[in-house]
């Protein structure tokens, strides 16, 4: 194949990859619901060294990352179809439990039971483990899908949280490597919205009585497509507080800043600011989550590695 030709196809892949919008569904019939997800390309980029930590951002793969938040009637479905008992915060004070707001006081360890069913309930391995009693505890060795450098995750699971580089980059990042500090593409700070799509907007420094806005109505897109990864409600990270994955009750990571001005200053959306909390904590009004998943590869992506592997073969019989 012409060089200029596989160099012109893989970069349409990969600008194609980089606005692929892919939806799954899940549950059946009353319980039935979908899930978008926004591709996020440029595989081994530059990581940002400007926020934190630093540096930060850098990931290896093409992934998939959740375009909104998970919602009250993803989790209330979930909660009937395969009776996980996962809980939220009564949101009535608030702006209401409608089904369409993020699924809020939900605990890092909730998040990873419906982050579980997900993955069992369409044929994938379990990205977190439970013992028998429902206790999160570490894989191990001797567990398929171990992986040394991340005893959360299974690496063989499709769904699963996001880690601060995964999260970190579809928030800050761009198809083109630029790195913004808003997570609505842009250096300067979002206008303050109680809902709507315009950009460089986001759900934050309101009422506390305002609540959350609806997933879908939550603010501009960052760079790469995701809604509300500033503002609405902080979001849970897989990632340990110290950063590294290695005890099971440890803090977890979370960012994004929520809807309400306690916590609306501009900067704490930024790309700088990240907390932490008990991964069984129930009472965060203000903390929900997204799920990320490994795509199905494309053909360019198939492509890609079979010409790879072909060159590889060739020079060895060189």
């Amino acid at each position: 194949m012409n060089k200029v030709l596989l160099l012109s196809l893989l970069a349409l892949g990969y600008q194609t990859a980089s606005a692929q919008l892919v939806t799954e569904s899940f549950g059946s019939g009353a319980n039935a619901f979908t899930m978008d997800f926004v591709t996020i390309g440029n595989p081994n980029n530059a990581a940002d060294t400007t926020g934190a930590p630093n540096p930060a951002g850098s990931v290896a793969y093409t992934y998939n990352l959740g375009k909104y938040e998970v919602s009250r009637d993803m989790i209330n479905k979930v909660n009937s179809e395969a009776n996980l008992g996962i809980t939220m915060f009564d949101m009535s004070s608030y702006g209401g439990n409608g089904v369409n707001r993020p699924a809020s006081g939900v605990s890092w360890f909730g998040s990873a039971k419906f982050v579980n069913y997900l993955n069992t309930s369409s044929g994938s391995t379990a990205a977190y483990k439970f013992d028998s009693s429902g206790n999160f505890i570490l894989w191990a060795p001797t567990d398929a899908g171990y992986n040394a450098n991340n005893l959360f995750r299974n690496s063989n699971a499709k769904y699963f949280l996001p880690s601060t580089d995964e999260w970190f980059k579809a928030a800050y990042g761009s198809p083109t490597g630029l790195w913004f500090n808003f997570p609505t593409g842009s250096d300067s700070a979002p206008k303050s919205v109680t809902g709507g799509e315009e950009g460089n907007t986001a759900v934050y420094d309101l009422s506390l009585w305002a609540g959350p806005a609806d997933i879908t109505n939550a603010g501009g897109l960052s760079a790469y497509g995701t809604m509300a990864q500033g503002g609405n409600v902080f979001e849970h990270l897989e990632t340990a507080a110290d950063g590294i994955n290695d005890t099971a009750d440890e803090n977890r990571k979370h960012r994004g800043d929520s809807w309400y001005g306690y916590f609306g200053l501009a900067e704490r959306l930024d790309s700088s600011t990240e907390y932490s909390s008990p991964p069984s904590r129930e009472d965060g009004a203000n903390i929900g989550f997204r799920v990320a998943m490994v795509p199905e590869p494309s053909a360019f992506y198939l492509l890609a590695v079979g010409l790879g592997a072909l060159a590889i073969l060739r020079r060895r019989r060189s």
